[in-house]
């Protein structure tokens, strides 16, 4: 019997698709056991699946969480600050839980996996949960930090590598404990690892997403395998609440506003926009709002509540306004409709970009978003049949996809697990 661990860190969005792979990898052939930070503890150990935590924990001081999310401070607050500056920590715990494994599958920003793989000569696997991961200089990727690179998509890999060089060198020196590390242990020094092919196994990527949302290019690692969206439905057997399946059922399909599992610690005034412009456009809508205070005198047209599974809810939307994280990005293209994206960060600039290439969404703005530009861009979405028409065309594409299949087919071939 193989042991095969599964690692990430991160939002629910990191966290489903490594569950949905463990779940796809659940055989009595080998025993599956996650390791991921002890915010989902409870949630691994529910599926039957063995859980082992990892340092760090994911921030929760609300500053911190607001820097995190924050368009230009971002990335490095969370790559830099917290995963790589808690590399060692993170290290010590992998290693001692793959000790005795025969096989480890990394979510990318897991950046000590490269290193217990090799101190414990141990076969591994990286995944890259959005194209965004690549940093493609024959598809540039639109960043929250340097969004006028997102002008240079049209100009072709010859000026574009000069971006991803940029990003080499303005991200190098993030890695210092991660050099320090691999120096310590007698490890051959490494770039950069944030941007290029340092990051990943030699053997075995897998792409955890859409060839809608974005196919292999040259500058990709050569061993990339697109798999289609890994979906986990955990809540699918749980019913929505009674009061929202009225909602539903009474009326026409309403506009679905949520911000993910992240972004909605810092909603601000999302809600209370979203709300005023559903009002001004006269339509029903369902706010999916967390944790945050209800928005004053909502009208009976708009229901309030903390949550609903994507996967029951978006399809019975008329629009879905979110924030374009790669999880909620990829509930709504199955769900087959339209989208308004708001990105905050990470990989949600691009994600939007790339929704909006093909023809099923518009992007907003964070900081442009009010109610009146929120009615106007949701008028243009709903009033404009193509977006309708395209997103159900697609939508049928990734109902099709099997990506947990597609993803343990390769594991199987590579690694006769």
């Amino acid at each position: 019997m193989s042991r095969i661990v599964l690692t990430t860190w991160g939002s629910l969005g990191d966290l489903h698709p490594i569950l949905a792979l463990g779940l796809g990898l659940r055989d009595p052939r080998h025993t599956v056991a996650i390791a991921t930070t002890t915010d989902y503890q409870t949630t691994v150990e529910s599926l039957g699946l063995a859980f082992h935590p990892i340092r760090p924990d994911l921030p929760d001081d609300p500053q911190i969480v607001e820097q995190s999310m924050d368009p230009k401070t971002g990335p490095e607050v969370v790559l830099k600050d917290f995963v790589l500056g808690n590399i060692r920590d993170t290290y010590e715990d992998l290693r001692a839980i793959a000790q005795d494994a025969d096989l480890m599958i990394a979510h990318e920003i897991v950046y000590a996996a490269p290193i217990v793989a090799e101190t414990l000569k141990l076969p591994w696997v990286s995944c890259a949960l959005a194209p965004a991961a690549f940093f493609s200089a024959y598809e540039p990727i639109v960043t929250s930090s340097y969004p006028a690179l997102a002008k240079l998509h049209d100009f072709g890999p010859g000026i574009n590598r000069w971006a991803v060089r940029l990003a080499k060198l303005a991200t190098r020196s993030w890695g210092k404990p991660l050099y320090a590390l691999r120096q310590e242990l007698g490890l051959p020094p490494i770039q950069n690892p944030i941007v290029g092919h340092d990051k990943y196994s030699p053997r075995l990527v897998l792409a955890l997403f859409s060839s809608v949302l974005g196919t292999p290019k040259p500058d990709w690692p050569p061993n990339v395998v697109t798999t289609g969206f890994a979906f986990y439905d955990g809540h699918r057997e749980q019913p929505m609440t009674p009061e929202l399946e009225d909602f539903l059922s009474s009326g026409e399909p309403p506009l679905v506003f949520t911000l993910g599992s992240a972004a909605v610690k810092v909603a601000a005034d999302f809600y209370t926009e979203s709300a005023q412009a559903a009002i001004q456009l006269k339509r029903r809508a369902v706010l999916l709002m967390g944790k945050n205070a209800l928005p004053q005198h909502l009208p009976s047209n708009i229901f309030a509540c903390e949550y609903a599974p994507y996967s029951k809810i978006f399809p019975r939307a008329s629009a879905i306004v979110h924030q374009g994280g790669v999880g909620t990005t990829a509930q709504a293209l199955r769900a087959g409709r339209p989208t308004l994206i708001v990105p905050y960060s990470f990989d949600q600039p691009d994600n939007a970009a790339r929704m909006q290439r093909l023809g099923t969404s518009r992007t907003l703005p964070r900081d442009s978003y009010s109610a009146s530009r929120v009615a106007r861009e949701l008028s243009n979405l709903i009033e404009t049949p193509s977006y309708a028409v395209k997103a159900a065309e697609i939508g049928q594409v990734i109902q099709s996809e099997d990506g947990v299949r597609v993803a343990c087919e390769a594991l199987i071939e590579n690694f006769q697990i």
